[in-house]
């Protein structure tokens, strides 16, 4: 590494220690490995752009004093990068994914749930999950999607995963999609909400026009990220 950046080998380890103590690799003799599970790490690549976009258009629907939860997700976890500023929220999660945003924001008082460790997504899941978001209730629920559309509402590949976004859904006051343009007319294993169970939807400027049309009509918010409400 020292070689290919052009740089001491003195440098390249400071910066290897730095990585490490922020959680975001594991020190190996003679090199580091990705604290993160390699599906995660790819995902995170995709569409980064409109992911943070998205993230920080949801955040603004953020007020001081608020509870929220979070669920697991690239896109979801990103909702807590943008929380800077704001006070006393209270924020319940699944996602380890959120913890290096809410460690160092201290207007957050963080909840992260028990349950099953899931490293493909970074997600606790399981009956101890369900029991425990079952005690807390919340004005606003962030939750993610594998894929959805007008017919078959949200779908996701893990059956685990849509019992804790129904649980979140079940528990809130408002529930939120955030999905990129990319997630529309896809689907996933197992059925998650149907449409009309969700509240909002905030979306990238890459969605269809006819998509964006359809949810509305069926009294559903849509932001688009760059776009006055």
């Amino acid at each position: 590494m020292s070689s290919l950046l052009g740089v001491s080998t003195v440098t390249i380890r400071n910066d290897l220690k730095s990585l490490a103590d922020r959680g975001l690799i594991i020190r190996t003799h003679g090199g580091a490995s990705p604290a993160f599970h390699p599906g995660v790490l790819e995902r995170q690549k995709m569409m980064l752009d409109e992911k943070n976009g998205i993230a920080k258009q949801a955040a603004s629907l953020v007020k001081n004093g608020d509870a929220i939860m979070v669920e697991a997700g690239t896109t979801t976890s990103l909702i807590v990068k943008y929380l800077m500023g704001t006070r006393d929220v209270q924020l319940v999660s699944n996602s380890m994914l959120v913890l290096p945003f809410a460690r160092i924001n201290p207007g957050i008082h963080l909840t992260i749930i028990g349950g099953e460790f899931r490293p493909a997504t970074e997600s606790l899941v399981g009956s101890i999950a369900l029991e425990e978001l079952s005690r807390f209730h919340v004005k606003l629920a962030f939750v993610g999607t594998d894929g959805y559309s007008l017919e078959t509402g949200l779908t996701t590949h893990l059956i685990e995963g849509a019992e804790i976004v129904k649980k979140m859904a079940a528990q809130a006051e408002k529930t939120i999609l955030v999905a990129d343009s990319s997630k529309y007319g896809k689907r996933g294993f197992a059925h998650v909400l149907d449409i009309r169970q969700i509240d909002e939807i905030i979306t990238d400027p890459a969605i269809i026009p006819e998509a964006v049309s359809g949810i509305r009509e069926k009294g559903i918010i849509v932001r688009i990220t760059g776009q006055k409400d």
